[in-house]
């Protein structure tokens, strides 16, 4: 097995030298399975190995002239290398060192993401268990639904999360694919047993059939699991958005001393960072389109998916890095506000406990439809009131004193009756 080289950080990960890095480890591992098969001399792959180097400044001044990135490395490799430098790249096509090499940076991508998610993970997990039984209101279609608590929230995210780890792990199967197969994929010349001991080498697998390339679903799929990603670390972030809104409050981002919020208006705590997920999981969902459309090419291939990837792949991987730190600094700095939650929820008298007493209604006897009415007259006529009490009035309406007493009124109030099971699902996700 060849050395890996240290995992850097992700912006590292899609420079120049790096991908220059992970060419001439392909090169290299193509020379050692050649070697170990009898078709080069051992000898030479142990000199190619010993010299072997390349300047990313010259390789850009030799394709400067060339016109072509592979063939711009091995002429400088082999500026390095000498004679020896024969052997490099026999049989070979430039996408099987292109294609395989990307392969490598994509998996090098995922094992950072996963090690950034299992964090975001944790951070979720903790919030959950702290504030398991912070109760507060549920909200459909943006209006007062009935009670949940903070953790209950929270243990729907670490849920969405768990399921982006499964599908990051999968991914980082799907995506460890090379290719040695030659001009068309044929293996005219180079036997299939060298691709075999190089992917081994390299820790991928060799691609099932690849043409000159391999087939860019594999990359649609990839950039299409950060999309999917991104659009949950925006569901999140817009959630804190809305929680943070000075009419409701629930909870709000840290903010830290000598912080500002507003070039004009000293009271701003803006969501900043709430805002700069969402922005930035757009340009990545934008990305997902792009990479779809690299999947058509021409033949056994073209290059018109090649400028794209250039762009797409570090702009992807970097951003989705990006805004997985900033979703865990945010979830685990996060300010959570109790007494504002049980102000909302007891607004207008308690109309979210408005079910309750519906069902209370109708298992004493009466009609469900004229249990509905009496509910919602109630209701309405407590909504949006300065001094609304859904609660007295329910309590002073004789339809309802015909089938509850206090104490059953009183009982459709309390918001345990809500929360009851809701440990079952915290058992499911081990909170």
């Amino acid at each position: 097995m060849i050395e890996r080289y240290t995992l850097p950080a992700m912006g590292e990960i899609w420079t120049d030298r790096y991908k220059f890095k992970t060419w001439l480890q392909v090169e290299i591992a193509v020379c050692e399975a050649q070697a170990e098969l009898g078709y080069i001399p051992a000898a030479a792959v142990e000199e190619i190995k010993a010299k072997a180097n390349f300047d990313p400044a010259r390789i850009l001044e030799i394709e400067a002239e060339v016109r072509h990135d592979v063939i711009a490395f091995l002429t400088n490799v082999n500026e390095y290398v000498g004679d020896a430098g024969r052997y490099i790249h026999l049989g070979m096509t430039s996408s099987d060192v292109l294609d395989t090499a990307l392969a490598l940076q994509m998996v090098a991508s995922l094992d950072l993401l996963l090690e950034s998610l299992e964090e975001l993970v944790q951070a979720i997990r903790y919030q959950a268990q702290q504030h398991r039984y912070t109760v507060m209101v549920g909200r459909s279609h943006g209006i007062h639904a009935e009670p949940i608590t903070f953790g209950f929230k929270l243990a729907g995210w670490l849920a969405e999360v768990l399921r982006h780890r499964e599908r990051l792990n999968q991914l980082r199967q799907s995506v460890a694919v090379g290719q040695i197969s030659g001009a068309v994929g044929t293996y005219a010349n180079i036997e299939p047993r060298v691709e075999t001991l190089t992917c081994q080498k390299l820790g991928l697998d060799p691609d099932t059939a690849s043409t000159q390339i391999v087939s860019r679903d594999r990359h649609a799929d990839f950039i299409q699991h950060l999309a999917l990603l991104a659009a949950s670390l925006e569901r999140f972030a817009v959630e804190i958005r809305n929680l943070q809104r000075t009419d409701v409050l629930e909870v709000e981002e840290f903010f830290a001393k000598g912080q500002k919020g507003s070039s004009a208006m000293p009271h701003k705590r803006n969501p900043i960072r709430s805002e700069r997920i969402s922005g930035i999981a757009r340009i990545i969902r934008g990305h997902a389109v792009a990479a779809l459309e690299n999947v058509a090419l021409w033949h056994e291939r073209d290059i018109s998916h090649s400028s794209v990837e250039r762009v797409i792949l570090p702009d992807s991987c970097t951003l989705t890095h990006f805004i997985l730190h900033e979703t865990t600094s945010l979830i685990k700095n996060l300010l959570v506000y109790p007494e504002n939650m049980q102000r909302n929820m007891n607004v207008y008298g308690g109309v979210i406990f408005s079910q309750r007493l519906l069902l209370a209604l109708v298992e004493k006897g009466l009609n469900r439809e004229d249990a509905y009415k009496v509910v919602q007259t109630n209701a309405h006529q407590a909504w949006n009131q300065p001094d609304g009490d859904f609660r007295a009035l329910v309590s002073q309406d004789t339809a309802v004193q015909k089938y509850l007493s206090a104490e059953e009124i009183a009982t459709c109030f309390d918001p345990q009756q809500h929360l009851r099971h809701l440990d079952e699902v915290f058992q499911r996700l081990c909170i």
